[in-house]
């Protein structure tokens, strides 16, 4: 087994190439890789675009066009933790536009419906505090919002 860590593939149905594009674009630390193609009796058109490799944020990723059996859910999410609310405004903005959808509690689907966390850095400690009444709290603040607001966590937190 490889000691790079793993490597996150993601069913297209012939958006592969678009999406890793389009993931790339909004991440630093980001490239396309690889770009494999379908031979003649592959799984497409030959000449058509198989696979993508891709990192973003220094994951990463292939992105594949596997055909349309199969759609992105809920039950696997990327976090993206956030320092401050202008990295939450521009994820949040960059992960919704041209299709996507706002969701509850720092949840969204991109425009290929894959679910993404925005989530700023300093939730979990707030949530998990010692102190029950900060960590209630903040818990209830959050779970109101769709794009979480960290001035308005930061003031449920201190009991303000």
């Amino acid at each position: 087994m490889t000691t790079d860590g793993f490597t996150t593939c993601l069913w297209f149905d012939g958006q592969a190439e678009e999406a890793a594009h389009y993931y790339v674009s909004i991440f630093k630390n980001s490239s396309i890789g690889r770009v494999g193609r379908n031979v003649e009796g592959g799984a497409g058109p030959a000449g058509s675009v198989l696979a993508v490799e891709f990192t973003a944020n220094g994951q990463k990723f292939v992105a594949l066009n596997g055909g349309p059996q199969f759609k992105f859910n809920e039950a696997v999410s990327f976090q993206i933790f956030c320092k401050d609310q202008e990295e939450i405004d521009y994820y949040w903005t960059k992960l919704t536009e041209g299709g996507g959808e706002p969701g509850p509690c720092g949840w969204l689907k991109d425009r290929y419906g894959l679910s993404w966390q925005v989530v700023p850095d300093r939730l979990i400690d707030m949530i998990s505090d010692a102190d029950q009444e900060k960590a209630s709290r903040t818990t209830k603040a959050f779970m109101a919002m769709s794009k979480f607001d960290i001035a308005a966590l930061e003031r449920a937190y201190a009991g303000e």
